[in-house]
């Protein structure tokens, strides 16, 4: 019985180790990838000169997609688009918030290392004899929740940057002097809903380690039986 309440530990703690390590990969893929936000920009200078109206403003209409440093734009007035592509840090780091957008990046790194060592962890736990504190139970609650965290924040944080920055009409503007343009239709891409899931996976990590029969640790008081001490410290 001991034997199999064991074989099953070491199974869920492996599940959740290499879950942690798929987001580690996923995030730090992600982060490099311009696929975070694809929408459409409306060259509103061009459609308000011609009174354009219904399946006119087509040809006012041009496409960008950005991720956390790089991206592209196509800009269309009436005759033709002019398509470009732009580095976030090397050209619009004047244009965009820039300490919101360093934050969200601080964040992303972040979950890309508590990740890989939230995955060192669970194998820690499930093959070798880890201490008690931040090596068993406690450590394994503590960096998968640490992980929760970076992964809400990046997922809440840029979609405040488009939403309440309009970040997309930022870089749509930028170092533009004759045409105004205005966001027409934004679409999160594939990248920003990866890290969705990175998120809840994470969070379904913690799950995992309760089923695996890891109790949430309790602080115990000063006062504490001192005969314990050995208990306290192998796992």
């Amino acid at each position: 019985m001991a034997a199999a309440r064991r074989r099953h530990k070491r199974l869920l703690l492996s599940f959740g180790g290499t879950l942690a390590a798929g987001c580690a990969l996923a995030a730090a893929v992600c982060a490099a990838l311009p696929r975070w936000l694809d929408g459409s920009v409306l060259c509103r200078t061009g459609a308000e000169l011609v009174n354009a109206t219904g399946s006119e403003l087509d040809k006012f209409v041009g496409r960008i997609a950005y991720g956390l440093f790089r991206g592209e734009r196509v800009k269309t007035c009436g005759l033709g688009g002019r398509t470009s592509r732009f580095s976030i840090f090397s050209e619009l780091l004047d244009a965009i918030p820039a300490g919101l957008h360093v934050t969200i990046i601080f964040f992303c790194g972040s979950l890309i290392v508590f990740s890989s060592v939230s995955s060192g962890f669970f194998f820690f736990n499930a093959f070798g004899r880890p201490y008690e504190t931040l090596h068993g139970p406690l450590g394994l609650y503590l960096w998968t929740s640490i992980c929760c965290g970076c992964g809400f924040l990046v997922v809440v944080l840029f979609a405040s940057e488009v939403k309440v920055e309009r970040l997309s009409e930022r870089i749509a503007n930028f170092e533009e002097v004759a045409f105004a343009f205005q966001t027409h239709d934004e679409r999160y891409d594939v990248c920003f809903w990866i890290l969705v899931l990175v998120f809840f996976l994470q969070a379904f990590n913690v799950a995992v380690i309760r089923l695996a029969g890891m109790n949430l640790p309790v602080l115990r008081g000063k006062d504490s039986d001192l005969s314990g001490g050995a208990a306290d410290l192998m796992y």
